[in-house]
């Protein structure tokens, strides 16, 4: 026998629903996992910043006993200018040297190494030069020891520039400027080659009865005194044996080979001293 029983229906599933709130916080996860989604490749696909290299300082260097027409070439290499150009420029460094110079600043381009930047130019690099100049030159002691020996400060800077050109090591240095300033306490010419090199624009240790005849003030063989200007750009210790030369009572001086100069109050030694020094050219030469 069968029994009917009542049909079952299954039970109704409740539908749960979002609030408010939860309708906005999913919202807003969606959208941020479609901007993580986008950015991942973006950032894998950029190019790895390099760190920025840092600028090679430049600098210039100038040496003890350059000539003021070297400095201007020097210059004009080391900022890529037109040749001239630094040379052009030289007046803007005349309000800073001494009135003795009379804008002329041979002597006063003092040697040391520079530094150059991008907004360097000649006009302030020379400024520059100058300005340690009479930095260096005017210390107290440059002046009294030039008081000491009678002479201006510019005076003194032409004998620091004869001296840093005519002497062979540091070590003589005193020795040459006591040479200059006796011939000068006894009226005698200089008879410095070094001046007539400055008057012939060159370099030479060759010296020539003609070139001692040549007409400049530069000629210290048929001139007396101190040549009107300085010849060079001197360093510190030129400077320092121009104040403060070596005792001696030297007239005469040769460099028969180098590092062998020879000091003598003697004119016969003085001459054999030199034929020396003609003979070990002459050899140098032949072979």
């Amino acid at each position: 026998m069968t029994h009917a029983f009542p049909r079952l229906e299954p039970p109704r599933r409740r539908r749960s629903r979002l609030t408010r709130r939860g309708r906005l916080l999913l919202l807003a996860l969606a959208l941020l996992a479609t901007a993580v989604a986008v950015a991942v490749p973006l950032l894998l696909r950029a190019p790895v910043e390099k760190p920025p290299v840092a600028e090679k300082k430049r600098t210039l260097l100038i040496p003890e006993g350059w000539r003021a027409t070297q400095v201007y070439a020097a210059v004009d290499r080391a900022l890529a200018l037109p040749g001239g150009t630094t040379r052009r420029a030289a007046t803007a460094a005349a309000p800073a040297l001494p009135a003795a110079a009379r804008g002329n600043p041979e002597g006063y381009l003092f040697p040391a190494t520079y530094p150059l930047e991008k907004a360097t130019t000649a006009e302030g690099l020379l400024r520059y030069m100058v300005r340690t100049a009479g930095e260096r030159f005017g210390a107290d002691r440059i002046a009294a020891g030039a008081r000491r020996q009678g002479l201006s400060l510019h005076q003194t800077v032409i004998v620091a520039s004869i001296v840093q050109a005519e002497a062979d090591t540091p070590a003589d240095m005193a020795k040459v400027a006591r040479v200059v300033h006796n011939r000068l306490a006894r009226g005698m010419a200089l008879q410095m080659d070094s001046t007539l090199n400055y008057a012939m624009n060159r370099s030479t240790v060759d010296t020539s009865v003609e070139d001692t005849r040549i007409d400049s003030p530069y000629n210290t063989y048929e001139r007396t005194g101190l040549p009107p200007t300085p010849i060079a750009n001197p360093g510190e210790q030129a400077m320092a044996a121009a104040i403060a030369p070596a005792p001696g009572d030297w007239l005469y001086f040769v460099t028969v080979r180098p590092g062998d100069t020879r000091f003598t109050a003697d004119y016969t030694e003085q001459q054999r001293n030199v034929a020396e020094f003609n003979e070990v050219r002459r050899s140098t030469s032949a072979s």
